[in-house]
């Protein structure tokens, strides 16, 4: 059974940091193409960043320059560092697995295996 489950949201004031983590199970991590989405009330979710198996990433044009996804294979984690967090990046943040993939995608299509979220609430 494929188990992601998401850690490490909280609220924060603008301008600080956070690091989701993403715990995988029944799926190695280091074959896959996984992912960050973000869904805030009213609005359709979207993909922040992802990652491949040969360490491509690709980041959502509001997310470059701050956030960082990484993964460490020997434990099977995903995480996602989010610095300089601004009052619109408040949403709930998934992560996502696919399988086997040479390029890194933000459409949420691409993905089969979802968390159940973790909140994230950044205050001006």
């Amino acid at each position: 059974q494929v188990r992601l489950v998401e850690s490490g949201g909280g609220s924060v004031q603008a301008g600080e940091s956070l690091r989701l983590s993403c715990a995988v199970s029944g799926v190695t991590l280091s074959f896959r193409r996984v992912g960050w989405f973000r869904q805030a009330p009213g609005k359709e979710r979207e993909g922040v960043a992802s990652i491949v198996s040969d360490g491509s990433t690709k980041y959502a044009d509001s997310v470059k320059g701050r956030f960082t996804i990484s993964k460490d294979n020997a434990k099977n984690i995903l995480y996602l560092q989010m610095n300089s967090l601004r009052p619109d990046d408040t949403a709930e943040y998934y992560c996502a697995a696919s399988g086997w993939s040479s390029a890194p995608s933000l459409d949420n299509s691409q993905y089969r295996y979802w968390g159940q979220g973790t909140q994230v609430t950044v205050s001006s």
